[in-house]
């Protein structure tokens, strides 16, 4: 029922990939691919034969909108999937010319793989493929596995990016000008309908010369940003998406360390770099209170002012500086900073009354004053 359709994209398309692990990951510091499950394959085999027998059936049917194939505009793309041998994340970031790209190219499991699929996306690459590997196949078998098994293959551009750092990627002639990928030691930038090769090859070097730099989502986002600047999507812009997974990660138990989106903007990159900046401004947040219950005060000013300055407008650390401020004895400083966060945000002229940490200032004069409405 599927095209059988041979994994050889052009040579410009695909630099040399690693099919090994990484050796600058010691081997007791990553997992051991796992063992084969035949059984297991079996079952999604089976799977995807129905998926790709119900399909003309559904298509036939005169509620069903679309077939299994073309359910999906082509979208122009580009995107970088990334690996930190060091903390076992993986990651992906994301922009294109439509709305809400990040819906629908993103997948994977924390622990297991990433994988974009783009132009015609169909999220049966990433599903499907996170069986597959975790029964024991290496991402280039899952991979044409699955191409063989989709009639909308030539539609697709695919990559994948396992935890032991092996890839694979699947780019179509049939796709639009300029396409291609470029696999490395733990990543794969690849895009479609952009402005040239240039975009894709800027997006490899950025991430392979930020190695130990910074954490993986910024070294992403700078990727995608390097491949903006370089031409990106020949179309414009409009949104963006990160995501970053590690297992056990949300909680103890999701594996979404980071999920972000800019669904439609005029500066999406701009944008998802600002929601980037007040996410880490949150942690250095829960990081100051944590401090400040332990009466760790100098610790917790550290963290309020890196707060304050991954994210300038928010007015939660203005009020652990005020809390900070009290406690040592400075009731002045204590409403300075408590007249800033008020300022940010107006919204604590009632949370702040309810706040029993400044309970010694509700009859103070000046913080009546400051918290009328």
């Amino acid at each position: 029922m599927g095209v059988d359709i041979p994994f050889r994209p052009p040579s410009r398309m695909r630099s040399p990939r690693p099919t090994h692990l990484d050796p600058a990951c010691p081997s007791d510091a990553r997992p051991a691919p796992p063992r084969r499950n035949p059984m297991r394959i079996r079952a999604c085999h089976m799977g995807l034969v129905a998926l790709m027998i119900a399909a003309p059936v559904a298509a036939q049917s005169p509620q069903a909108p679309s077939t299994f194939i073309d359910d999906m505009e082509l979208e122009g793309t580009f995107s970088i999937i990334g690996r930190d041998a060091e903390t076992g994340e993986l990651g992906i970031a994301v922009h294109s010319k439509t709305v809400a790209v990040g819906s629908r190219v993103r997948g994977g499991k924390g622990g297991v793989a990433v994988f974009a699929h783009q132009a015609a996306s169909n999220p049966m690459y990433s599903m499907l493929g996170i069986e597959l590997l975790e029964a024991g196949m290496d991402p280039e078998e899952a991979l044409q596995f699955l191409l063989r098994a989709d009639e909308g293959a030539n539609r697709r551009q695919v990559a994948i990016l396992d935890i032991h750092g092996r890839t694979a990627a699947w780019t179509p002639e049939t796709i639009s000008d300029w396409k291609g990928h470029e696999c490395g030691v733990d990543f794969c930038a690849q895009g479609n309908t952009l402005a040239g090769p240039e975009v894709v090859d800027a997006m490899a070097r950025s991430f392979t010369s930020s190695q130990g730099t910074a954490p993986l989502a910024e070294r992403l986002l700078d990727a995608l940003q390097a491949g903006q600047d370089a031409g990106g999507d020949r179309r414009g812009v409009q949104s963006a998406a990160l995501l970053i997974l590690k297992p056990l990660s949300l909680q103890g138990f999701g594996d979404r360390a980071l999920d972000l989106r800019v669904d439609e903007h005029t500066d999406p990159f701009g944008e998802l770099r600002r929601v980037l900046r007040a996410f880490r401004g949150r942690d250095q947040i829960s990081r100051a209170r944590s401090h400040l219950q332990q009466g760790e005060l100098d610790e917790a000013r550290e963290w309020a002012l890196a707060a304050h300055d991954s994210h300038p407008g928010d007015d939660g650390p203005w009020v652990i500086l005020a809390e900070i401020h009290l406690r040592e004895g400075n009731r002045s400083e204590a409403l300075d900073a408590l007249a800033t966060a008020v300022e940010l945000n107006p919204a604590n002229r009632t949370q702040l009354p309810r706040n029993a940490a400044f309970a010694e200032l509700h009859e103070d004069p000046d913080f009546q004053a400051l918290v009328r409405n």
